[in-house]
Formats: structure tokens, sequence, C-alpha cells
């Protein structure tokens, strides 16, 4: 019960993460490739604050990971659960 528990706890956290249409989209297109937030910014048409807030989101869920080429801070999925549920949402949800 108490595994359960913790269990459900994790997913729930996990879900919380992604239940954000901003978080959603950039992970999806994170899916695709790693971006800078330039470019993330520029793929969901969202106001850097705004996806900076959600990239410091994803990373303290310790969904993505960032590392730096030069000047540039480039994102990229960090979690391996991300690529498969995001599968499964397309799955369910693409032509719905």
């Amino acid at each position: 019960p108490e595994t359960l528990a913790a269990e459900a706890r994790e997913a729930s956290d996990f879900l919380k993460a992604l239940g954000h249409e901003g978080r959603l989209l950039m992970l999806y297109h994170l899916c695709e490739r790693d971006h800078t937030v330039t470019e993330l910014e520029q793929l969901i048409m969202s106001r850097q604050a705004a996806v900076s807030q959600q990239l410091a989101r994803l990373r303290h869920e310790k969904l993505v990971t960032t590392r730096r080429d030069g000047n540039q801070i480039i994102y990229s999925l960090a979690d391996p659960k991300v690529r498969e549920m995001i599968a499964v949402i397309q799955r369910l949800f693409r032509g719905a």
C-alpha cells in the first residue's frame, strides 16, 4: 500500500507538470530535437518570460535538462518517460 501511494504521488506530480498547454507544447518539440529558449518561444508563439517560467518548472520536475553552447542555453529531455507519454498523448488525441 505504501509503495502504491508513493507511485501514485510520483505519477500525479509527473502529470501535473504535463498538465499545462505551453509546457506540453514545449515537450512535444523537445521530443523532436533539442531547442534553445528562443527557438521554443518562436515554436509555441509565447513571450520569453513565459517560456522561461515554464522551462524552470520542467527543470524543477527533472523532465528537461540544459547545456550551454556559448551564450545559448539548449534544452533537452531528461526523462525517457516524457517521450513515452507524449507518444501516448499524440496517439490518443491526434485527429480527435
